[in-house]
């Protein structure tokens, strides 16, 4: 899973990667309560989930948790162009990137994959209308 990255005098210095540590840190908040409000769900039906390692394992290998992998992708490709201090964050980058998470994160009752459970997870879980919230939010602030 994502993991916080390390907050530098430099990453602070740049609206680019400030740009994108925002959007960054609004998609794990979204992850983090999809994931929670998965789990419920999951425990609902199979049982209790016994611990927080059975809970990644069940994330990343358990077909019910499938339609979290574009939200997880997209946060690891977020990570990997943040890390890479060899790389330099463009306009372009950034775009792209917004555009992915725009796409993504707009639900559809007659989607199917991620877009059709993402609208049944906001119409059961109120932390996750919160961390959409958030995520539009910081897009918002970004086309401004």
């Amino acid at each position: 899973m994502a993991t916080p990255l390390p907050s530098t005098p430099t990453a602070h210095a740049d609206p680019l990667r400030r740009t994108m540590m925002e959007v960054r840190e609004r998609l794990l908040s979204l992850y983090s309560a999809l994931i929670a409000a998965e789990q419920l769900t999951y425990e609902r039906i199979h049982g209790r989930v016994g611990s927080t390692d059975k809970l990644i394992q069940l994330v990343l290998k358990d077909p019910w948790f499938t339609w979290l992998c574009p939200l997880l992708d997209l946060l690891l490709r977020i990570d990997q162009l943040l890390e890479d201090d060899a790389f330099d964050i463009t306009h372009e980058n950034v775009e792209h990137l917004v555009a992915e998470v725009r796409t993504l994160t707009r639900p559809s009752i007659e989607g199917d994959g991620f877009e059709r459970a993402y609208y049944e997870a906001l119409h059961r879980a109120p932390e996750v209308v919160l961390a959409h919230f958030q995520v539009t939010r910081v897009l918002l602030a970004e086309a401004a």
